[in-house]
């Protein structure tokens, strides 16, 4: 397995790029902000770099590339297998079409006997990621991983994108699924966040709107919270996610992706199901820098020391707003776990699609770093 990178930024233009074009290329990474995808010269100068690639790639909240993490910039990520067969399949999430159904159709698509991963990137603003998670898993048995995040805007929040062999656009959900048993893959994610504060019920919603806690109008709930920066939502609701726990079930995080004034509703990146606990979670930053230690942990496991090839960090915007300048901390904290020898690449989300561990099954989840580690036996 080989992988290289090559990063583009306003200033310095490309740099680590080839000078011939790498046919050998299976698959091509690009994580960049919304305005860097939107320059068609960039994209077309990948595209020519690596003729024979799968592309795949969104837009970001912050790119990560090794242990840098850039705002308004491009990385393009170039990865050669020597055994694993690779194939992909998008999904437009028309009018009428659901999360679940276009997960559905995708795990379809790239079913079979021998796929090992599959790797997803989505819109991060219409699409509900719970439901494509559980159309994904719908359509895959047990011992398939799924990984990968919603696409970010870095604070804005207006548009994301997801791109292809085709420009990017909006409402897309593409996948790669990855094919044979020489490929060994590990994943990992953890948070770090606090719950404070009482535990309130969820009295109203619909799929991923929220419109009553305890009886109450949720929105406004968060704006008495929130004071002078309710005037900031939904950015500054990232600060401040909820722990959402049905029932006995692990708690799971979700945050905030818009506001509807009218009538006093948030949209949440995932489902938030009526008679559900929720309670309000703030940020530790020690305990976050840990939560990226421990996916790495997790995510490396199966691995020989320092063995992985190539690790995909996918953390979320929250984290990111948070930690500030610090924010390569968590990053470094991650190649500290893993070595020196795999290739870090990723970007920061609306929202990361992993199992916590290998062997559980995949879920959506909020303010978490997701790791996943891929080496070919």
């Amino acid at each position: 397995m080989k992988v290289t990178q090559s990063w583009w930024t306003e200033d310095k233009g490309w740099s680590g790029r080839s000078d011939e074009p790498c046919v050998e290329t299976n698959l091509l990474l690009v994580f960049g902000a919304t305005g860097a995808l939107e320059k068609e010269d960039l994209l077309r100068d990948l595209r020519q770099d690596h003729p024979q690639a799968i592309v795949l790639g969104c837009s970001t909240a912050g790119e990560i590339q090794d242990v840098w993490v850039r705002d308004e910039s491009l990385v393009a990520t170039a990865l050669t297998f020597d055994s694993t067969r690779l194939r992909s399949h998008q999904v437009a999430l028309e009018e009428g079409l659901s999360s679940r159904e276009a997960g559905e159709a995708i795990s379809r698509e790239l079913w079979d006997e021998d796929l090992a991963h599959l790797l997803v990137l989505s819109d991060g603003l219409h699409v509900n990621g719970s439901e494509l998670v559980e159309g994904l898993n719908a359509g895959l048995s047990r011992r398939v991983t799924v990984t990968g995040g919603l696409a970010g805007d870095g604070q804005d929040m207006g548009h994301t994108l997801v791109c292809t062999h085709e420009p990017p656009r909006q409402r897309l959900i593409a996948a790669v699924g990855f094919y044979g048993d020489r490929l060994k893959v590990g994943c990992g994610s953890l948070g770090g966040w606090d719950p404070f504060g009482p535990e309130r019920i969820i009295t109203k919603s619909t799929g991923n709107v929220l419109y009553e806690l305890d009886g109450q109008s949720a929105l406004s709930l968060y704006k008495k919270f929130l004071g002078e920066r309710a005037s900031e939502l939904p950015a500054s609701g990232l600060l401040f996610p909820l722990s959402l726990r049905v029932g006995d079930e692990s708690s799971v995080v979700r945050t905030v992706l818009a506001v509807d004034e009218g009538d006093q509703s948030m949209t949440f990146a995932g489902d938030l199901e009526q008679g559900a606990r929720v309670q309000l979670m703030k940020a530790n930053f020690e305990r976050l820098i840990d939560g990226a230690v421990g996916a790495a942990r997790v995510s490396s496991e199966a691995f020989a020391e320092n063995s992985a090839d190539f690790a995909l960090l996918v953390s979320c915007v929250g984290r990111k707003l948070v930690l500030k300048q610090r924010v390569e901390e968590e990053v470094e904290a991650v190649r500290d776990v893993l070595g020196n020898r795999p290739a870090l690449t990723g970007f920061y989300s609306l929202g990361e699609i992993s199992p916590f561990t290998p062997s559980a099954r995949c879920e959506l989840h909020n303010q978490t770093m997701t790791v996943t580690t891929f080496t070919e036996l």
